[in-house]
Protein backbone atom coordinates (compact mmCIF):
# COMPACT_ATOMS: atom_id res chain seq x y z
CA UNK A 1 0.00 0.00 0.00
CA UNK A 2 1.33 3.44 -0.69
CA UNK A 3 0.62 4.92 2.54
CA UNK A 4 2.32 2.77 4.83
CA UNK A 5 5.05 3.02 2.25
CA UNK A 6 5.30 6.68 3.15
CA UNK A 7 5.31 6.34 6.53
CA UNK A 8 7.70 3.82 6.47
CA UNK A 9 10.19 6.56 4.37
CA UNK A 10 9.07 8.78 7.57
CA UNK A 11 10.06 6.60 10.33
CA UNK A 12 13.43 6.86 8.71
CA UNK A 13 13.82 10.85 8.41
CA UNK A 14 15.77 12.64 11.66
CA UNK A 15 13.76 14.97 13.05
CA UNK A 16 15.18 17.84 11.46
CA UNK A 17 14.14 15.93 7.90
CA UNK A 18 10.59 15.50 9.44
CA UNK A 19 10.27 19.11 10.39
CA UNK A 20 11.27 20.35 7.36
CA UNK A 21 9.00 17.94 5.78
CA UNK A 22 5.97 19.14 7.96
CA UNK A 23 6.76 22.32 6.71
CA UNK A 24 6.94 21.98 2.68
CA UNK A 25 3.59 20.76 3.36
CA UNK A 26 1.81 23.20 5.03
CA UNK A 27 3.11 25.37 2.38
CA UNK A 28 1.47 23.16 -0.34
CA UNK A 29 -1.80 23.45 1.90
CA UNK A 30 -1.55 26.68 1.76
CA UNK A 31 -1.15 27.12 -2.22
CA UNK A 32 -3.82 24.49 -3.02
CA UNK A 33 -6.33 26.56 -0.45
CA UNK A 34 -5.28 29.47 -2.40
CA UNK A 35 -6.21 27.96 -5.55
CA UNK A 36 -9.41 26.78 -4.56
CA UNK A 37 -10.84 29.99 -3.58
CA UNK A 38 -9.37 30.97 -6.81
CA UNK A 39 -11.14 28.38 -8.84
CA UNK A 40 -7.65 27.42 -10.01
CA UNK A 41 -7.43 23.61 -8.13
CA UNK A 42 -8.19 20.82 -10.43
CA UNK A 43 -7.74 17.91 -8.13
CA UNK A 44 -9.52 18.73 -5.13
CA UNK A 45 -8.94 16.06 -3.62
CA UNK A 46 -5.13 16.88 -2.84
CA UNK A 47 -5.78 19.14 -0.08
CA UNK A 48 -7.73 15.98 1.64
CA UNK A 49 -4.59 14.20 0.85
CA UNK A 50 -1.97 16.85 1.98
CA UNK A 51 -3.92 17.48 5.08
CA UNK A 52 -3.77 13.74 6.35
CA UNK A 53 0.31 13.69 4.75
CA UNK A 54 0.55 16.63 7.17
CA UNK A 55 -1.40 14.76 10.21
CA UNK A 56 0.98 11.88 9.71
CA UNK A 57 4.10 13.04 9.49
CA UNK A 58 3.26 15.09 13.30
CA UNK A 59 2.31 11.83 14.35
CA UNK A 60 5.40 10.09 13.73
CA UNK A 61 7.42 13.54 15.15
CA UNK A 62 5.29 13.16 18.51
CA UNK A 63 6.15 9.06 18.55
CA UNK A 64 9.45 9.97 18.08
CA UNK A 65 9.35 12.46 21.23
CA UNK A 66 8.00 10.04 22.84
CA UNK A 67 10.19 7.55 22.00
CA UNK A 68 13.09 9.15 23.42
CA UNK A 69 12.20 9.94 26.57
Amino acid sequence: MKTSKYVEDLRSKSAAELSQELVAAKKELFNLRFQNATNQLDNTARIKEVRRNIARIQTVISANLRNAE
